[in-house]
């Protein structure tokens, strides 16, 4: 009895085997690109997020200048502005455009972004 069970059971054969590992060798190829191409991604969404904390942030600050002296200078509130105080993740430049304010992430916790990402604070009329 027990001859005729040993003798029934059957593993994958060698060509099964390898049609799996074939499967998954497509699924890798496949994949591997897509997880760095998120990344890249996440970083671009955190650099613009960090933008627009520091364009709030000069907002801020405009609002708070014009309640205390009446009015603010964009060259003023570009003084206020503590970009490096942002986090240790980001890379965070502001300059002068005119009459506005050119902000700039260059890197997201310490990597450098393929292009830069950069926005303007424009200074209210």
């Amino acid at each position: 009895m027990e001859d005729k069970m040993k003798r029934n059971q059957k593993g994958f054969t060698l060509i099964e085997i390898i049609a799996v590992l074939v499967i998954l060798g497509i699924l890798a190829a496949v994949a591997i690109p897509k997880y760095f191409s998120l990344q890249d991604e996440a970083r671009n969404k955190s650099a613009k997020a960090a933008v627009s904390e520091v364009q709030a942030r000069a907002s801020q600050l405009y609002g708070a200048k014009v309640l205390r002296s009446g009015s603010a200078t964009t060259s003023s509130i570009l003084a206020s502005l503590d970009t490096g105080n942002m986090s240790p993740d980001y890379t965070v430049g502001a300059a002068l455009s005119g009459s506005d304010i050119r902000i700039t992430v260059t890197h997201v916790q310490g990597n450098a972004l393929t292009t830069n990402v950069t926005g303007t604070w424009v200074k209210p009329n």
